[in-house]
């Protein structure tokens, strides 16, 4: 019986976290980072707006990390998600990965729907994306915005 329960337990864990992907419903910290099975994920290439950021929309002021963050969370809808890692974590002791659910690519979904811009200095893999969505004038596209590097500097 013990062993049974072993394995079982075995099972579980090693088929959350293995070959570099860690798998499982979210917890969402923000619009750029999630938590799976007690592990941060910082998604890579991508830059979304901090939880206190503002932007402007019609002449308004907006929180933007927030309406980042919703939109992560209502794309995620409580779904498994599955984040491929890289293997060395960041200087915050984060995972660095790229996440999916289903079968929809959540970096390039945030950047394409303009809640996140492409984070050049890491990736060049979603600038075609972004180019999209203010071309379309998406999300943060649609009005003025502080790129978040440069508000975390700031503040």
């Amino acid at each position: 019986m013990i062993n049974r329960i072993v394995l079982i337990f075995s099972f579980f864990v090693f088929q959350q976290t293995y070959a570099n992907e860690i798998i499982g419903v979210p917890k969402i910290i923000d619009g750029d980072t999630i938590k799976i099975l007690k592990k941060t994920i910082r998604m890579h290439g991508i830059d979304t707006p901090e939880k206190k950021q503002m932007c402007i929309k019609k002449s308004k002021q907006y929180n933007c990390g927030q309406v980042a963050t919703e939109a992560l969370i209502k794309k995620i809808n409580k779904k498994q998600v599955v984040c491929s890692v890289q293997k060395k974590l960041d200087r915050y002791k984060r995972y660095i990965g790229t996440c999916f659910v289903e079968k929809v690519n959540l970096n390039k979904w945030l950047v394409r729907n303009g809640f996140a811009v492409a984070y050049r200095r890491y990736s060049k893999e979603y600038i075609a994306d972004e180019a999209y969505a203010k071309e379309n004038k998406l999300g943060l596209w649609s009005g003025y915005f502080m790129k978040p590097e440069k508000w975390r500097k700031l503040n």
